[in-house]
């Protein structure tokens, strides 16, 4: 079964290939025009590759900002500029990416065309800042979020509310030129203006920022207003989702159905705290029918002071650890789709009815390491870490159930 849980995962994975998606979103809609290329984000570098296996030599210039420790070595041998950036937390590099990205619209003839990439991770990767905003208040606001337990919704009003860069502030620089955007969805809804932060797109103006705490609400105040919907600066823009979470999950489940499963697939997204969501989901799966099941969203954490290892993925299969424990026939497979969960190099984690046992062989307790936010140190003891590596992919988070 814990074989199994993890080819039903890879499929998954491949169904949502950055390369090949976006090569062949190009390769169906191209008019032979040549293109000032732009890639942000965890899958820039597989989505830049995939317009150069469709475009070729039409991409006349190209920028490409990732993730540091993302592998880009292929881009290494074509005409662009390669810069990496802090994810999550934001780095100077990542103001520095910024202030490339605009300088070369700008540098770009009237009639460029642009071609941008935008994938999950691009809040962090690219970001210019107001007067009286400066990167340690950046990185103490993106601290505060990460621990927040806002879901991406929440935590991308925010970051939009101190850019001049995200809600559409970007597409000023595009000055009403022609640009076609290809976006890898990681969000609920498919939402150009919560993808990346809305680089491209007008923001939710509608909806001000969750409350902060009293020492951040400051900071709101300093960006430019954004670009209202209906204003000519998104004029020439438009958006296309080239990968979404609901191709995975048909890909995943049709490989458990090829490997003999009953499969049923939650079409609802999973969502709020990982510790219930973890909880709720293994019940169902000791209650269900023989099968897979599969499922997919994004759940979030609050952190205390003193958070421990992990990411949501861990936290969510910890918690359904201790609802399977002594269940022989059960698993789960938890992970994010990008290779990643958390600020650690884990993807998730991968549980069944020994977990906990294995876990306190090596004197880990599993409730207190759920409280402390530090599932990954249990898990790592009980050998149910998921490790993939990068995936170059980034559509929400994965969840796999088997009961025999």
């Amino acid at each position: 079964m814990r074989a199994h849980a993890l080819e039903i995962f890879r499929a998954g994975i491949a169904a949502v290939d950055g390369r090949a998606r976006t090569r062949d979103a190009l390769r169906a809609h191209d008019d032979g025009a040549v293109w000032h290329l732009i890639a942000v984000g965890k899958a820039a570098a597989a989505m830049t590759l995939g317009a150069y296996d469709a475009l070729g030599e039409r991409v006349i210039r190209g920028l490409v900002v990732g993730k540091k420790g993302i592998p880009s070595g292929e881009l290494l041998a074509l005409p662009l500029r390669v810069l990496e950036a802090g994810h999550p937390l934001p780095d100077e590099a990542s103001l520095r990416a910024g202030a490339e990205v605009q300088a070369f619209m700008a540098a770009a003839p009237g009639h460029a065309r642009f071609l941008c990439l935008i994938s999950g991770g691009a809040s962090s990767l690219v970001e210019r800042l107001p007067a009286g905003m400066d990167l340690a208040a950046l990185v103490d606001l993106n601290r505060w979020l990460l621990a927040s337990g806002l879901d991406i919704v929440g935590m991308n009003r925010v970051r939009q509310a101190v850019s001049c860069l995200k809600g559409g502030r970007l597409a000023v620089a595009l000055g009403g030129r022609r640009c076609r955007a290809l976006l890898m969805s990681d969000v609920s809804g498919d939402d150009p203006a919560v993808i990346g932060s809305g680089l491209l797109s007008p923001g939710r103006h509608d909806n001000s920022p969750p409350a902060l705490p009293e020492a951040l609400r400051p900071r709101l105040q300093f960006a430019p207003p954004p670009p209202a919907t209906g204003d000519p600066v998104f004029a020439g823009v438009s958006f296309e989702i080239v990968a979404r979470l609901e191709e995975a999950l048909e890909a995943a489940g049709a490989a458990a159905i090829a490997l003999g499963y009953p499969t049923r697939i939650e079409r609802e997204r999973v969502s709020g705290d990982a510790s219930a969501a973890g909880e709720r989901i293994a019940r169902a799966l000791v209650a269900g029918a023989p099968g897979a099941t599969i499922r997919g969203g994004e759940t979030t954490v609050r952190l205390p002071v003193r958070a421990g290892r992990g990411g949501r993925c861990q936290q969510l299969a910890l918690a359904a650890a201790v609802t399977l424990e002594g269940e022989g026939d059960c698993v789960l497979l938890a992970a994010g789709t990008d290779g990643f969960d958390g600020p650690g190099e884990d993807a998730g984690a991968l549980v069944d009815g020994q977990t906990l046992a294995r876990g306190r062989r090596h004197g880990f307790n599993a409730n207190d390491c759920l409280r402390c936010a530090d599932s990954g140190a249990f898990l790592e003891a009980a050998g149910d870490l998921l490790s993939t590596g990068p995936t170059v992919t980034n559509v929400a988070d994965l969840i796999v159930g088997i009961r025999n």
